[in-house]
Parts: structure tokens; C-alpha cells; sequence
């Protein structure tokens, strides 16, 4: 439901940008929002997380969600959207480190790798997000009614789950972030997680404008839901490539596969190459943070909760630092340009994957 939430939110931009008459840069700067909102949850989320079972800021911030969901779809003004969306993202932030910490904790009572399985699930929440935004779209259904339908399915999902969720995953240390020289596994281990998503956030939020003003398509949302499809397929599949190949070889895939998919778009702009395109960068992207947050529960100096945050805080800014980065470079270069920027990410994940693993050696020497 978490999947399918934000696939909701990320398929209806275009509906904002056309309701409210943003050119690139205009929407590029709603879109910043987003990153405000989660960084303000930084300090409440690790204060929670160290507070409480992950259970409950997860089940709070979630109901919280689905409610700034519904608000943004009945916004008449920018000021008023821009509150909405900083409600959003900041209720983003305290569900989704508390359900990786409960993620986290469940991988450790199995043997066999599990964590990219429910990455895997997120993946599939947003295909059927996507498919549900495709047909409503196909309806004509406004998006006031789209987003009272998702939030209502979320709080009734929210409720009914609470019971199912593990208790005693409160960590008795490691809590608090140590101020001073950063923990360099961890620091590259967030850089990782910073260049993915860029190119994970600016997709979700630019491919349905890609395909409507680039290729031209009156059904925009083919581009975003190819690109969760194999989203979705490449993180069910992490588990099984990370036990033949290894983690750092599936970090150096995933860095090719995001720049041979991007290129294939740029320089063939065209229907079928951009889905051909948008698939390799789904299938590269999707293992690179599930890796990232399955690494960060080794650390030595922070408890896997707030490991996890901190890796969040760099993975939250690119994702929403992403959209508005393409939206000035659309403005100022034209949108096949600005789609540069998540090939040059995803070259960037190659040296400094060969740091993370240069320094868990160092964790664990």
C-alpha cells in the first residue's frame, strides 16, 4: 500500500501541472517541497524510532499519509499545495524508516536474504498504483475522488495490519547521531543511496511527463509503469543475482544498467526505445537501496534504526531533489538533456560503491 500510495501521488503530477499551469521550472519548484518536508522528519524520526517499537510512528505516519494525500487533491492555491505536499513528505519520512527498521528486523530471523523481497512488494504496490491512476485517468475520475479512494483503502489497510506488526524492535543503543567526523562506511553508503535516487525520484515524477511532451503520448503513465514493472521484477530477483554474484557486482550492474537505459531514451527518443530504456533504468535502479539499507544493519556504530535514518536523510534529498533539478535543467535545456542527469548518477555509483566495500572491510577488520 506504501508503493501504491506514492505511485498515486507521482502519476497525478502532470494532472497538478496542468490544474495549476506550472511551466518546468514552476513545478520543479512545488516539487522541492518534498525534501523540505521529509529533512524537517529527520530529528522526529530517529527521536521515534529510539522512543518506541517501530510499530507505532510506522502505523501513525502512515494513517497521517494517506490524509496529506487527500489534501493535496483539494488544494486551490500554490501556498496551500506547497503545505500539503511538505505534510506529505514528512509523514513519508516517519513510516518509511519505521517499516525498513521492521524490514530489518525481520531479515534477521531468516537465514536466506529476504529484505529485497519486500522492496519488491513496494515495487508492486506502484505498478498497481500506476495501473489504477491509468484507468481512472481512462475514466476521466477526477482527482479528488482518485485520492479519497487510495486514502480511505490506506487507513482501512493502516488499522488492520497494526495487530500483525513485531513488537520489542526498540534498539537499547546506538540511538543517537554522534556528532562530529561522519562514519565513512555509513557516509558512502548514503552518497550510494543519494545518486540512486535521484535517478529513482526524478523517474517516478518526470517519466509521465517525458512520454506526454517528449514522445507525445496521450497516455502518459506507460513510462512510469514500465519503469516499476521492472522495478518491481528486478527486486524480487535481488536476492537470488546478490547470492550468485555478489553485492558489489550487483551494485556495478544496477550503475549499467541505469546508464544504458537512460542513454537508450535520450537518443532514441521514440515509443518503443523509451520503454525498452525506461525498463533497463527500473531493472538497475531497484536493488541499489535495498542493498544499501541491508549493508547499513551491520554497522558498528549506530543501531540499525537509526543507521537506517541517516542513510534515509541522503536517499530522501535525492529523491526530491531529483525532480526539481530536472525541472530548471527542462527549462533551460529542453527535457531530453536534463534526463542526462540520471545517467551521470548512475556512472557515480560505481567508485563510490567501490568505497562502501573498501570501508566495511574497515568495520569489520
Amino acid at each position: 500500500m506504501s508503493g501504491f500510495s506514492f505511485a498515486t501521488w507521482a502519476s497525478r503530477i502532470p494532472t497538478i501541472k496542468l490544474a495549476f499551469g506550472f511551466n518546468d521550472a514552476e513545478l520543479g519548484s512545488i516539487l522541492l517541497a518534498m525534501p523540505i518536508g521529509s529533512l524537517i522528519g529527520l530529528p522526529i524520526t530517529g527521536w521515534l524510532v529510539s522512543k518506541y517499537n517501530s510499530r507505532v510512528p510506522l502505523a501513525v505516519g502512515y494513517g497521517l499519509n494517506s490524509i496529506a494525500m487527500a489534501l493535496i487533491a483539494f488544494t486551490h492555491s500554490t501556498l496551500a499545495l506547497v503545505i500539503a505536499v511538505v505534510f506529505f513528505a514528512f509523514t513519508s519520512r516517519i513510516f518509511n524508516i519505521s517499516m525498513n527498521t521492521q524490514a530489518i528486523t525481520v531479515q534477521k530471523l531468516f537465514d536466506k536474504k529476504i529484505n529485497g523481497s519486500f522492496h519488491g512488494f513496494w515495487s508492486t504496490g506502484g505498478i498497481a498504483g500506476v495501473a489504477f491512476s491509468t484507468l481512472l485517468l481512462s475514466l476521466n475520475v477526477s482527482m479528488q475522488g482518485h485520492f479519497l479512494i487510495v486514502a480511505a483503502v490506506t487507513l482501512l489497510i493502516t488499522f488492520y495490519s497494526f495487530g500483525f506488526l513485531l513488537t520489542g524492535d526498540r534498539s537499547q543503543s546506538g540511538n543517537k547521531i554522534i556528532i562530529g567526523k561522519p562514519d565513512p562506511y555509513i557516509l558512502s553508503l548514503g552518497i550510494v543511496a543519494f545518486f540512486s535516487a535521484i535517478c529513482e525520484g526524478g523517474m517516478f515524477d518526470w517519466s509521465g511527463i517525458y512520454f506526454q511532451q517528449v514522445l507525445n503520448v496521450k497516455i502518459f503513465t506507460y513510462g512510469y509503469l514500465i519503469f516499476m514493472l521492472f522495478m518491481a521484477l528486478s527486486r524480487f530477483l535481488s536476492d537470488i543475482i546478490i547470492g550468485r554474484i555478489g553485492m558489489f557486482a550487483t551494485y556495478i550492474m544496477s550503475a549499467s544498467f541505469i546508464i544504458a537505459g537512460i542513454l537508450m531514451a535520450i537518443i532514441f527518443p521514440h515509443f518503443w526505445t523509451a520503454m525498452i530504456g525506461f525498463s533497463l533504468a527500473g531493472f538497475g535502479t531497484a536493488s541499489v537501496i535495498p542493498m544499501s539499507y541491508s549493508m547499513a544493519g551491520n554497522s558498528k556504530k549506530y543501531s540499525a534504526g537509526m543507521a537506517i535514518s541517516i542513510i534515509a536523510t541522503y536517499y530522501i534529498t535525492g529523491t526530491f531533489l531529483g525532480p526539481p533539478l530536472i525541472g530548471y535543467m527542462a527549462h533551460a535545456f529542453g527535457l531530453r538533456i536534463a534526463f542526462i542527469v540520471f545517467a551521470f548518477c548512475g556512472l557515480m555509483l560505481i567508485p563510490v560503491a567501490r568505497l562502501v566495500f573498501k570501508y566495511q572491510k574497515n568495520e569489520n577488520a
